[in-house]
């Protein structure tokens, strides 16, 4: 593959992980809350999860969605229930940050099952897919799925970083529970992107 498809996946695959998403605002709260491990362990699992839904949807899983008209709306669903159940945590958060390693940050699994439940990334797999792979090219898909792992790895990683930063001016437990709050409330306004849809 040339360097004039892989420049343009990976400026894509940087535009879509990078920007604010209800995965992104998470990792945020991650790391302003719980030791940077702690966070990149759902980074890990976030970043999974969704190279395993872009590879599904390049072969095909979307075309499968279409076919049953009940699932698309359950899947909706299903992350309208994930997101304000985020939300709910933090809204309900004290705002006294955990000491060394007890709390219970989100792990693994949490980003991996976010991802599928995330119309932002299902949104970017079948954009991104349709954009760059021909076809059903397996070629042209391993390589954009190659190029999107580390830079949603990174990409994520760094809201968790941006966290930590920001978790040296939030060591107040009324700002933070502030800063959880407008969290909370961003997660659940984009559950009104899955309702519009």
């Amino acid at each position: 593959m040339s360097l004039s498809m892989i420049l343009p996946m990976s400026a894509f695959a940087l535009a879509a992980s990078i920007s604010p998403g209800p995965v992104n605002l998470v990792c945020l709260s991650c790391g302003t809350r719980y030791p940077i491990a702690r966070g990149l362990v759902f980074v890990t699992g976030a970043t999974l999860g969704f190279i395993a839904l872009f590879v599904a949807v390049g072969l095909g899983l979307y075309s499968v969605l279409a076919l049953m008209p009940g699932l698309d709306v359950a899947l909706r669903w299903g992350g309208i229930a994930f997101l304000l159940y985020l939300s709910f945590r933090l809204v309900r958060d004290d705002g006294r940050l955990p000491e060394g390693e007890s709390g219970t940050a989100p792990g693994f699994m949490t980003g991996a099952l976010m991802q599928w439940l995330n119309p932002k990334a299902w949104l970017a797999s079948a954009s991104g897919i349709g954009a760059y792979v021909s076809g059903h090219d397996l070629g042209q898909l391993t390589v954009f799925a190659a190029l999107y792992l580390p830079i949603c790895w990174l990409s994520l990683g760094s809201w968790v970083y941006a966290g930590a930063f920001l978790r040296q001016y939030l060591d107040r437990p009324a700002l933070l529970t502030t800063f959880n709050r407008v969290l909370a409330a961003l997660l659940a306004a984009s559950c009104a992107y899955l309702l519009l849809d």
